[in-house]
């Protein structure tokens, strides 16, 4: 791998890891269309992850702060602000059914749907699913209000992103939103509910390199990793912008555009 296809992942993931387009289905094209190959892609893959998850958990240091304190003041039994201790819960909460599912399956999807025909009908159907969410989204009133029971469904809806083509912030946001929350609010959580989960992929895949003896060219894995810190944080500040005045349509007439694109590149040419 050169600097010009270390910059090119690093930029995919910084891009689409927080928005509802799927950064794994991206990374796939990518590779494919640009004919990337890396001679240590576990290495790349999990620092690419710790770099994402590094922006997200410096853009919401604050939050996290409060949540430690949260969390270190319930250990000491001491009063905690009620709000804060659903958001520590519902976190904690929303992380469990990934985890589950991602140890259970996470064989069978690398080995069988990494491929761009999977990735061309799950981005298909992934904009199906926003057009249903912004409908109903229009139609329900919104409570504005996080519980830790939503925190465990959404969690729910985070195991769709182990589908290559299911964006991880589409499906929580997009739950989010179906269960009362407003697009704001869904995103908010749904980034701070990257953070465990991003981590923990990021720590499985250093621990898969350490069991192989593949070269790693660390200069180019640090190149794509700052690269992904600085468009993540980028695109995190304007996505939460974004969400505060529009609707997620653009994002679902750019999945079905990408899905027809891939479909037509794979089986009609």
């Amino acid at each position: 791998m050169d600097s010009v296809g270390a910059i090119i992942l690093g930029l995919v993931q910084g891009v689409t890891e927080f928005l509802p387009i799927s950064s794994s289905g991206h990374l796939v094209l990518v590779r494919d269309v640009f004919n990337i190959t890396t001679a240590s892609p576990l290495a790349l893959d999990a620092v690419l992850h710790f770099a994402t998850t590094a922006a997200v958990a410096w853009y919401f240091r604050s939050d996290l702060w409060i949540l430690l304190q949260t969390l270190l003041r319930k250990l000491g039994r001491l009063p905690v602000n009620r709000s804060d201790e659903i958001l520590l819960y519902a976190l904690i909460i929303g992380t469990l059914p990934a985890v589950v599912a991602g140890v259970a399956l996470e064989s069978v999807v690398s080995s069988y749907l990494h491929t761009t025909t999977t990735v061309a009908i799950v981005l298909f159907l992934a904009s199906l699913f926003f057009m249903f969410v912004e409908w109903r989204y229009f139609m329900k009133p919104r409570e504005n209000q996080l519980t830790i029971k939503k925190g465990f469904l959404i969690g729910c809806f985070q195991m769709l992103a182990l589908i290559p083509g299911m964006s991880r912030s589409g499906a929580t946001i997009g739950g989010g939103m179906l269960l009362g929350m407003s697009r704001l609010e869904a995103s908010r959580f749904s980034f701070l509910l990257a953070i465990p989960i991003t981590i923990g992929a990021g720590s499985k895949m250093l621990l898969d390199l350490i069991q192989t003896p593949e070269t790693v060219e660390w200069g180019m894995v640090a190149l794509s990793a700052g690269v992904a810190f600085v468009s993540a944080l980028i695109v995190i500040h304007w996505f939460l912008g974004f969400v505060r005045r529009y609707t997620l349509w653009p994002f679902v007439w750019y999945g079905i555009g990408l899905s027809s694109f891939v479909g037509y590149m794979t089986w009609l040419t």
